[in-house]
């Protein structure tokens, strides 16, 4: 063989090399800071605890109501708590009151055609088979 095989050898054995040595400097530092702003997406504002960037209302409000005094307003430590109402921790009974007055449902007109009229369109009762390769 020639020096083209040592050469692939070379390049080879330095990408696996490269692979198994893991991230770079900056990728290290760029995952370090993505990490930190999601560990602190929400930070009490009297007692200072900082909270996951996944962390829901209801967390946020259970941190207010055991953490600190009676009668605390949710939206002094929290922002996002402003609008939070601990009976509907899920926002559903926000969402249907937001209208003006009840939903009426809406009315379907049906058609009334009987079986031969779609018989006479074309339509075909089942699928045929395609012819294909044995």
């Amino acid at each position: 063989m020639g020096k083209g095989s040592n050469v692939q050898k070379a390049q080879a054995a330095r990408e696996r090399n490269q692979k198994k040595q893991g991230k770079s400097d900056e990728e290290r530092k760029a995952a370090k800071a993505k990490a930190t702003a999601d560990a602190s997406a929400y930070c009490c504002m009297l007692c200072k605890q900082t909270f996951m960037v996944n962390a829901k209302p209801p967390v946020l409000y259970l941190h207010v109501t055991s953490k600190h005094d009676a009668g605390t307003d949710p939206a002094t430590c929290f922002a996002i708590l402003k609008d939070f109402d601990p009976n509907d921790p899920k926002g559903e009974k926000k969402g249907s009151t937001a209208g003006a007055g009840p939903v009426k449902p809406k009315k379907s007109k049906k058609k009334e055609e009987n079986l031969e009229d779609l018989l006479d369109a074309g339509l075909s009762m089942g699928k045929k088979k395609k012819a294909g390769k044995k």
